[in-house]
């Protein structure tokens, strides 16, 4: 049997459209690497928490933006991401950790080296790979084969949000996305945009599954195209 094309894939989106989970699931499903960008920037953000770093200070935080040293692990059935040697995917989830991540990544210096970091990871992904993030199609990967860009009402993504975080406040989550969504599209350095030939995929209306089938679909297509 013919080995597939090898395809990169960049989804994109804000939080709350359900990125990750489709994200990891069209990867196991079609045999394919994985990486969540944003864990590489909740990554860098914790290691600055932990350091003493003046998160107020773009000058301070751009200084040590290439000491942390960040292994991502690609599996999509156990994605792992270290700092250091140390395993972070639980401390990067953290509220402390996620309501400083926007400052850290809006500074240039820190975007440069990770993506510098993502696109190393993403040429070397042999078999292809489903990268998952706010710039991917755009800034990080602009010769995507697919670039996906998942939608969804703030009010379906607030609830689902809430519902990860376990009984969170729904109008405070969703208040936090939607000063999330501004910081990161208003930023000068990469913003979080929809790239022009990117396919839009709104949520809103449909369950996990349904979202995971269409982008399926849509790397099929792509792989029998190459």
């Amino acid at each position: 049997m013919e080995t597939p094309a090898a395809v990169i894939v960049a989804i994109d989106g804000p939080s709350g459209t359900g990125k990750s989970s489709t994200s990891k699931a069209v990867a196991a499903q079609l045999g394919l690497d994985y990486l969540d960008t944003g864990a590489q920037y909740r990554a860098i953000t914790w290691w600055m928490v932990n350091n003493g770093i003046d998160l107020t200070d773009p000058s301070a935080i751009a200084a040590v933006a290439g000491k942390a040293e960040i292994v991502s692990g690609t599996d999509p059935s156990a994605p792992t991401i270290t700092v250091d040697g140390t395993d972070v995917a639980g401390p990067i989830r953290t509220t402390d950790v996620t309501s400083k991540v926007s400052a850290v990544s809006a500074v240039p210096e820190v975007r440069a080296r990770i993506t510098e970091l993502q696109r190393s990871i993403a040429s070397a992904a042999r078999r292809g790979i489903v990268v998952e993030g706010r710039d991917i199609g755009t800034t990080v990967l602009p010769d995507a084969d697919l670039k996906v860009f998942l939608t969804a009402s703030p009010e379906a993504r607030a609830a689902r949000r809430s519902g990860e975080l376990k009984g969170a406040d729904v109008k405070a989550t969703q208040q936090a996305l939607v000063e999330r969504d501004r910081a990161d599209s208003s930023r000068k350095t990469s913003p979080l945009a929809k790239a022009g030939n990117a396919v839009e995929v709104d949520t809103t209306e449909l369950t996990l599954q349904q979202v995971i089938e269409c982008v399926v679909t849509l790397v099929e297509e792509k792989r029998a195209s190459k």
